[in-house]
């Protein structure tokens, strides 16, 4: 048997792939927010406005601000996941069970993120952060009861 840390354990490679995965997304999602920063001329610092035309530019914008929102969203999520699911992962789940919580949480954050910056129609975005939430919470319970 494999160590349970080591990428030739399947668990924990379907784990490490997915997370990277989702750290992948979240790197996306960073630089659409600069991109849109740059192409609206909306900066959060002076010395960024300075470079790009002036200190009318520091200023807000709708599409950077739920930029902005939809990564601090991902952020207090896909951390808890890494953190919750590296638990999981050593409480010894089953393969099936492991791969349905990774891919499961994957998609749900996947389509949060378009939903959120394609600012498509409710219920998307409330559904998807369901999803994603409800996995983290079955891992964490997982993990409680496999060590009590």
């Amino acid at each position: 048997m494999a160590p349970v840390l080591d990428l030739s354990n399947a668990i924990f490679a379907s784990f490490a792939f997915y997370s990277v995965v989702l750290v992948l997304k979240m790197f996306v999602v960073s630089i659409i927010t600069g991109q849109l920063r740059l192409r609206n001329k909306a900066f959060l610092n002076p010395e960024d406005a300075d470079r790009h035309g002036g200190r009318e530019f520091v200023r807000s914008h709708p599409g950077v601000d739920r930029a902005v929102r939809a990564h601090n969203n991902a952020l207090a999520n896909i951390v808890p996941f890494i953190v919750i699911g590296f638990f999981y992962v050593l409480s010894s789940p089953s393969l099936t069970s492991a791969l349905w919580h990774f891919r499961v949480f994957t998609a749900a954050r996947i389509v949060h993120t378009v939903a959120y910056l394609g600012a498509l129609k409710a219920p998307a975005r409330s559904l998807s952060y369901t999803v994603g939430l409800v996995v983290s919470i079955s891992m964490a319970v997982q993990v409680v009861l496999a060590t009590i």
